[in-house]
C-alpha cells in the first residue's frame, strides 16, 4: 500500500474520532489547548493500537472479529451517547458548574468505541503486504490531529449551543454508532428485500 492510500485510509478512519471530539469539546467550558491535545493523544494512541491488535489476530479470528466489532462499537457509543444526553437534560434541571476536562475513563471508552473499525481494518491489513507499524503510526497521527482539531472546534460550538451541547454530543455519538452498525448490516438487509 503506497503512502497516499495509507493517508486516505488514516484520515477516513479518523472521522469518527473527529465527530466525537467535536461533541466532547462542545460539552466542556472553554477547553484549553492542553485538553484538546490530551484528547487527541488518547484517541490517536488507541486508534494506532487497534489495527495492530487486529493485524496480530489476522487469520486466526478474523471471522469472529468482523462479525461482532460493529455491535460492540454501537453498544459502547449508544451507552456513552445516552449518558451524555441524560447529563445534558440534568443540567437544565439543576445548575452545575461547567467542567474543564473529561475524565480519562470517558475519553478512553469513547476512543475505543470509535476505533473498533480500526481493529477490523487491521485484520484486513494482515492479508496485504503492508508495514503495519508504519500504517498504524500514520493512522494514530491522523486521528490525533483530527481529534485535537475536533476538540478545538467544539470549543467554539459549545458556547453557541449552551446547555444543549451535551445533548447534541450524545446524539452525535449515537449517530456514529448507528452509522457503524448500518455500514456492516445495512447492505445485507437491503439484499434480502
Amino acid at each position: 500500500m503506497n503512502l497516499s492510500a495509507t493517508l486516505i485510509l488514516a484520515f477516513g478512519m479518523s472521522m469518527d474520532a473527529f465527530a466525537a471530539s467535536i461533541g466532547k469539546g462542545a460539552t466542556l467550558h472553554k477547553p484549553p489547548l492542553r485538553e484538546a491535545l490530551r484528547t487527541g493523544l488518547i484517541f490517536g494512541t488507541i486508534e494506532a493500537i487497534t489495527p495492530l491488535i487486529g493485524w496480530s489476530l489476522g487469520l486466526l479470528a478474523s471471522h469472529y472479529i468482523m462479525e461482532w466489532d460493529h455491535w460492540v462499537a454501537f453498544v459502547l457509543l449508544a451507552c456513552l451517547g445516552v449518558r451524555m444526553m441524560m447529563s445534558g437534560f440534568g443540567k437544565q434541571a439543576e445548575a452545575k458548574p461547567p467542567i474543564g476536562h473529561h475524565s480519562l475513563k470517558v475519553l478512553v471508552f469513547t476512543a475505543i468505541a470509535t476505533s473498533l473499525d480500526a481493529l477490523a481494518i487491521g485484520v484486513g491489513l494482515a492479508f496485504l503486504e503492508v508495514n503495519i507499524l508504519h500504517t498504524a503510526m500514520i493512522i494514530g497521527l491522523a486521528t490525533m490531529l483530527m481529534a485535537t482539531l475536533g476538540m478545538l472546534l467544539g470549543r467554539f460550538i459549545g458556547p453557541i449551543l449552551g446547555k444543549k451541547a451535551e445533548i447534541i454530543g450524545g446524539v452525535i455519538l449515537i449517530g456514529i454508532g448507528c452509522n457503524i452498525l448500518y455500514a456492516h448490516i445495512g447492505p445485507a438487509l437491503m439484499a434480502r428485500f
